[in-house]
């Protein structure tokens, strides 16, 4: 499946579930990333996980459902990576290339186990207890190819 095919199954909710893993969120978070600038690729990432489980019908539980913060903390990492280090041909090349973002247990260098999955990370961001989160090097109008 191309870049842009993939989006247009998250985008429309065809995306099978079983396919909707870690990796897929990194995808979708990169392909923004290379269109918006920053806080529109988050928006953008938001809405579209939001409806992406309402298709789905993945409930908001306090262990389920939409994450605000790892949302949020995601997004900063694969922008950082990619204002670090560029784009790759495709999404998956890029990934394959960043393997730092493979392991979803990550986000506990920056954050205590509490603190990322407490209820209150989970309704809104939260900054990291441990050590900053590293800058989303952003540049006008998106990272683009």
């Amino acid at each position: 499946m191309t870049d842009e095919e993939f989006l247009r199954a998250f985008l429309d909710q065809s995306l099978p579930l079983e396919e909707w893993n870690h990796r897929a969120h990194l995808k979708v978070a990169y392909l923004h990333l290379l269109q918006h600038p920053f806080e529109e690729a988050l928006a953008k990432v938001r809405a579209g996980i939001r409806a992406y489980n309402a298709a789905h019908r993945i409930e908001d539980t306090p262990t389920g459902g939409y994450h605000e913060t790892l949302t949020c903390a995601w997004l900063q990492l694969v922008a950082s990576t990619l204002g670090q280090f560029g784009p790759a041909e495709d999404a998956d090349t890029f990934l394959n290339t960043q393997s730092q973002l493979a392991g979803k247990r990550v986000l506990l260098f920056f954050y205590s186990r509490d603190r990322i999955m407490s209820a209150e990370a989970k309704q809104e961001f939260l900054p990291p207890d441990l050590t900053p989160l590293p800058a989303a090097l952003d540049e006008p109008g998106g990272l683009k190819k």
